[in-house]
């Protein structure tokens, strides 16, 4: 599955740290440990590092106190503990960074696009991160809030194999129509591709993303009726040795 310039390309989001989602793609091999992954996954998704690490003893008495401070106030630590697969540590962790970073407790897609631009100054993310703030943006109302930031998170992170290649599959679904198309999976991998930087993979020909995508889309469109269902995406990604190790990667890495 390599292209002219020698680039293993995904059909899964890459890692978010640009070795994506979602996303997942493909790390150099034995190269990338989990807890580079985690640092890279966590540096890359917006308002989630922490400047500092909090004191976990802290009370309830100032989380709340902090929650009533800013425009848009989450649900409470113990609804979101409830409710994703994190604990209730983890998630005083997340929101910290969170409000450091977005202290309206929301952030919007150009903010969203110029914190992930940082991360990929070799290339233009701007397509990529409009893609993955859509999916991300679960309520479609402009605005990524906390609830939607750790629930995508828990999905991505903590989320079993049919959790994530859902999440993943609506990545994809660039239109919400239940099912994916060559022209949205060209979209995908182009941005990708941009996201990188030719400077990045000099080699790399200009036709390579759709090169990569008539070989995925050739094997996933099982019945060959020129889309892709979910079933079709599931079963073709649970079948491919790469996407399933790189997925796991992201196993218990926060």
């Amino acid at each position: 599955r390599e292209s002219k310039g020698g680039k293993d390309a995904s059909v899964l989001p890459r890692q978010v740290g640009g070795g994506g989602a979602a996303d997942c793609g493909h790390p150099p091999r034995g190269l990338q440990s989990k807890k580079t992954i985690k640092q890279r996954f966590l540096k890359l998704l917006p308002c989630c590092t922490p400047s500092t690490t909090p004191s976990i003893s802290q009370s309830n008495v100032e989380d709340d106190f902090e929650l009533s401070t800013v425009c848009h106030r989450p649900e409470s630590m113990d609804k979101l503990e409830e409710q994703t697969k994190f604990t209730k540590k983890e998630l005083q962790v997340l929101y910290r960074g969170f409000k450091n970073e977005c202290p309206s407790g929301v952030v919007n897609e150009e903010n969203f696009k110029n914190i992930y631009s940082q991360f990929f100054p070799q290339g233009d993310s701007s397509m990529y991160a409009h893609f993955l703030f859509e999916a991300f943006d679960t309520n479609k109302n402009g605005s990524v809030s906390f609830e939607d930031f750790v629930f995508g998170l828990s999905i991505i992170l903590r989320g079993t194999i049919n959790d994530r290649l859902n999440w993943a599959f609506n990545l994809y679904d660039l239109n919400k129509d239940g099912c994916i198309t060559k022209e949205e999976m060209l979209d995908i991998m182009k941005s990708i591709y941009d996201m990188m930087g030719k400077y990045t993979y000099p080699t790399m020909m200009d036709d390579a993303p759709r090169e990569h995508v008539e070989s995925f889309f050739q094997k996933m469109d099982q019945n060959r009726d020129g889309v892709v269902t979910i079933d079709e995406f599931i079963d073709s990604c649970k079948k491919d040795e790469n996407i399933m190790q790189s997925m796991q990667l992201f196993d218990n890495v926060i």
